[in-house]
């Protein structure tokens, strides 16, 4: 309707854009106004000459108005060709993921998950019966569709409350330097990171009811521990950021008598460094000023009222083998609970830094967990949250292979978390690797999130992620608590069944294995067919005869240095696809050629300096006086 009327039209000579000829396309384009001036004064004349019309009136008066405000405006190019109808338009575009999620996609459709995904959570939340009818709506002959294998000897299971150790066994610690003392008993489904200020008080409230109701724990997020995680007790972990929030110094960097002061409490049951999120890996964040409240400055321990920044990267160490220390004074501060750490697997040869680390000091983690990219958050920019960070499935392979391929698995736990909202999924990422996996937009879902998709924007629609008192008291804890509850010990039920159709009697007996991946029409293989095991030890014993994220970049890995490094001399094992001294064509470099390709072929030059601020102004900040104005501040960049 808008663009094909949009076109521009030849202008005789001498008339302006301000003053449109009256042809019959600028006829219909001010049909809305007219009509609208029209009903104004005949509304004024029976209101003059009978004494009635006075809704009609004011009514006309005020659309007369917004017309004329819209053909003067010059931030709008629809409202200045289509004034007061071009209003449509936005009406439309603001209710259009409404309209698409209500009436136009299929229950299998993901955005980011699907009707049939977001109604399972639904159901188990409010324990109702989630079997279905008629058969699946999957389509079982698309390329990626898998299923777990089930046995004709099945088997039957007493309990649904599958648990794992973590950082040992009550009486036999782990080996290495300063171990933990004060091992946990982990459900092998838990509540993700998710931080006070990102949810609301009530939600974090009724998560941690649920999670002390149902037995399993609740990552507080970065944001600390705040009044409402503790009121119900349930088990935490707490996750510590690179803004150290809840044990920082007055200027932001890591204080020990903070940390011990907290870790020590008894809810606290595991502590997790942050290195880096999944949704968005590398980038940092900012609680504006205006959003940094009493109580999560509190919980936070920064000022009310003032910017909370959180680090692209941490203060505390610069290198793997610092990290690996750092490490352990926190196990230690914290009187040797388990202590780990979360990352979304970046540059391979960072991973192989911090893993060489663990070799050399013989200090290792009690858990890592793996952050999918496909993770949530509450606002994240669109190029991070589409383009940056490795998916769960390769960052998990990797990352249990390696420490498979060095010996050290059986000293670490592994988690994950990444689009996890039932028991296939959790299956699935036992198969990959992982001992346990975490959830977060399951739970909110649990809490009634009904994926609007206004995290961001303090709006919404069910109290889960605002700070509004009006809009989270729609949230009650005292129902939604028990649906937190119910979810988990539904998804663990339906978990159990899964294992007793596979004949096994443990998650932790799931393989690779044991899934099925269709490769196309014609074939299935299973997935430990496309994902081979390492062999124990490989990477310190057979480097030269592993798949080449291994064979080309464990050399460039230093313990001292997250950077990479050409290797030493005999540190790289040998081309082994080269004969008589000529690489086959398209066959890969060796390690000594992808470290020189690495190096910066000449030094930078002077950064150009932007002279344009890229914030969010408000929209009266950001609009020039007049539509042929520009700004000095709008003009370019400058190196200096």
């Amino acid at each position: 309707m808008f663009g094909a009327a949009c076109r521009r039209r030849a202008r005789p000579c001498g008339v302006t854009a301000d003053a449109p000829t009256l042809t019959f396309t600028n006829t219909v384009r001010y049909s809305t106004l007219a009509l609208c001036v029209l009903v104004f004064v005949l509304s004024l004349f029976a209101l003059i000459a009978f004494g009635r019309g006075l809704p009609w009136f004011v009514l006309s008066g005020a659309l007369v108005a917004l017309g004329i405000h819209d053909l003067n405006q010059t931030r709008h190019a629809i409202l200045r060709n289509y004034p007061i109808v071009g209003w449509l338009r936005f009406g439309l575009e603001f209710i259009r993921p409404e309209i698409r999620q209500y009436f136009i996609e299929s229950d299998t459709e993901a955005q980011p998950f699907s009707r049939a995904q977001r109604s399972v959570v639904y159901q188990r939340a409010k324990g109702e019966p989630d079997n279905r009818p008629f058969g699946t709506q999957l389509d079982v002959g698309v390329e990626g569709y898998e299923w777990i294998n089930h046995s004709l000897h099945t088997t039957h299971i007493e309990s649904q409350d599958f648990r794992l150790w973590i950082g040992g066994r009550p009486g036999a610690p782990l080996p290495g330097v300063a171990p933990c003392t004060q091992p946990y008993s982990a459900s092998v489904f838990n509540i993700s990171a998710m931080s006070f200020g990102a949810l609301s008080a009530n939600a974090i409230l009724a998560l941690n009811q649920g999670a002390k109701i149902g037995g399993f724990a609740h990552d507080t997020g970065e944001g600390s521990i705040s009044q409402y995680h503790r009121v119900h007790g349930g088990d935490l972990i707490w996750e510590i950021g690179s803004g150290y929030f809840g044990c920082r110094t007055t200027d932001g960097h890591f204080s020990p008598e903070r940390f011990a002061e907290q870790a020590r409490d008894a809810q606290i049951r595991m502590i997790e460094l942050k290195l880096s999120q999944g949704a968005k890996p590398g980038h940092g964040g900012m609680l504006p000023a205006a959003k940094v409240t009493p109580e999560i400055a509190a919980a936070r321990g920064v000022p009310v009222g003032m910017d909370c920044i959180s680090p692209s990267a941490h203060s505390a160490f610069a290198t793997p083998i610092e990290l690996m220390q750092f490490i352990a004074q926190l196990r230690q501060l914290s009187g040797g609970k388990p202590t780990g750490f979360k990352l979304c697997i970046g540059h391979p040869w960072e991973w192989f830094a911090i893993v060489k680390a663990m070799l050399a000091t013989d200090i290792t983690p009690d858990f890592i967990v793996v952050d999918g990219a496909e993770g949530g958050t509450g606002a994240a920019p669109v190029e991070f949250t589409d383009h940056v960070g490795t998916p769960l499935q390769e960052g998990l392979r990797l990352v249990h292979n390696t420490l498979v391929g060095v010996g050290l698995r059986e000293r670490i736990s592994l988690g994950c978390a990444g689009k996890v909202t039932n028991a296939f999924n959790i299956a699935r990422m036992v198969a990959l690797g992982a001992d346990w996996a975490n959830a977060g937009r399951g739970f909110m879902m649990a809490l009634g999130c009904i994926q609007a998709q206004t995290c961001h924007t303090g709006r919404c629609p069910t109290g889960v992620t605002t700070q509004d008192p009006a809009r989270q008291r729609a949230l009650v804890v005292a129902d939604k608590a028990p649906r937190v509850a119910q979810f988990h010990a539904n998804t663990m039920h339906a978990l159990k069944e899964l294992l007793q159709a596979a004949g096994l009697t443990h998650p932790s007996q799931i393989t690779a294995h044991h899934i099925v991946r269709r490769i196309d029409d014609a074939e299935v293989r299973l997935l430990s067919s496309l994902m081979p095991q390492m062999a124990p030890g490989a990477i310190l014993n057979d480097l030269g005869h592993l798949p080449n994220v291994y064979r080309l970049y464990w050399p460039l890995a230093s313990a001292d240095s997250f950077d990479p490094r050409e290797p030493a001399p005999g540190e790289a094992p040998p081309d082994l696809r080269v004969r008589s001294g000529v690489r086959p064509s398209g066959a890969p470099p060796s390690a000594y050629e992808v470290a020189r390709q690495m190096r910066p072929a000449q030094a930078p030059g002077p950064a150009a300096r932007s002279t344009i601020e890229p914030t969010q102004a408000s929209p009266d900040a950001a609009t020039p006086a007049s539509a042929t104005e520009v700004p000095d501040a709008w003009r370019g960049s400058d190196a200096r």
